[in-house]
């Protein structure tokens, strides 16, 4: 098919919204990244989704919607504490998982009785879920495993002729996926995907939250994915990743010894002063890191790079979500000095 670019114009947005009432596909710019949107109930369409990105049957999808209090629509239930977060971090990059009714077909959950919900905070997003009067579903609009868009560029490389349109809303906001969280009682939850409302934030209006294991590990054998990205090689480029945690000087010096001249390193803003080979850097903050950090590894297969060395960023905050993302990129392989 012939995918359209469309501008971020209310006329454009209609026909946006209107591909979508009618089944097809859209890429749709949001403060995270750009999705891959679609009618969630529309299990044709949603199947479409899966096809289009090469996404594996059981990895589920995030629901889109125009306003937390449509949530009653799509779920069996809603704990008073998945109130209390919505009212402050709704709309925003949060996602809460949640048991769906039948409303909310088994294709979009990845076969699982729950589903999660987010209220994006992007006007286009949310502009075209109003216009829809649909559900939409929208995993982040690349070839599964690759790298996750953050520009209409970006989806237009993977996705040309796999989807209606694309909406060009210019660069997301945050760079990452939203954060997404399983509710396991009124005072506690678990994160299964960290992005940019960090476990410190949640810990203002709930007693406990947990890390889940998988952020930072491999699931188990059998083990069932509650949450996109927890049970596939995601993120990365062609490039072999290798994550190094590690001051500078540490970075350097294990540079030095495996063919420097061969490969590209991703290092920190103010780093480049005493890194004397190949780079490209990727912020000097965590906000910084994730931001940049989808566009940088796409750079680098731009360039061909075949090898690329990561300076490994703090999992503090925000940095949780980058180093989630990079230790996926990488394998699981972490090189600590």
């Amino acid at each position: 098919m012939e995918t359209v670019l469309l501008s971020d114009s209310e006329a454009d947005l209609i026909k946006a919204a209107e591909l979508i009432k009618n089944g097809e596909i859209v890429g749709i710019p949001t403060e995270t990244v750009y999705g891959l949107g679609a009618d969630a109930s529309n299990e044709n369409a949603v199947r479409n989704i899966f096809a289009a990105k090469g996404r594996p049957a059981d990895n589920p999808l995030i629901v889109h919607l125009a306003d937390f209090s449509d949530v009653v629509n799509y779920t069996r239930s809603v704990p008073e504490l998945a109130y209390k977060l919505a009212e402050h971090f709704c709309p925003g990059p949060l996602t809460m998982v949640l048991p769906k009714n039948d409303s909310i077909p088994m294709v979009t959950s990845g076969g699982l009785e729950t589903v999660g919900i987010r209220v994006p905070s992007h006007p286009i997003m949310h502009r075209i879920i109003q216009l829809s009067g649909r559900p939409i579903a929208a995993p982040s609009a690349n070839t599964s495993g690759y790298p996750s868009p953050t520009s209409a560029n970006h989806v237009m490389r993977d996705m040309n002729g796999k989807v209606a349109a694309v909406v060009d809303g210019g660069e997301s906001e945050f760079g990452v996926e939203s954060t997404v969280i399983a509710i396991e009682s009124e005072s506690r939850v678990r994160i299964l995907r960290p992005g940019c409302v960090t476990r410190e934030m949640l810990l203002e209006y709930c007693d406990e939250v947990i890390i889940d294991h998988a952020i930072l590990n491999e699931l188990e054998a059998g083990e069932t994915a509650a949450s996109p990205g927890m049970k596939y090689k995601h993120y990365s480029p062609k490039a072999d990743i290798i994550m190094v945690e590690g001051e500078l000087e540490a970075f350097t010096e294990y540079v030095s010894k495996h063919e420097p001249d061969k490969s590209f390193s991703l290092i920190f803003d103010g780093d480049e002063g005493s890194f004397p080979y190949r780079y490209m850097t990727y912020g000097g903050n965590s906000l910084q890191q994730a931001h940049q950090l989808f566009a940088k590894l796409r750079e680098l297969d731009d360039i061909g790079a075949e090898k690329v060395y990561v300076r490994a960023p703090s999992k503090e905050g925000v940095g949780l979500a980058v180093y989630n993302r990079l230790i996926r990129a990488a394998g699981f392989e972490v090189i600590r000095i």
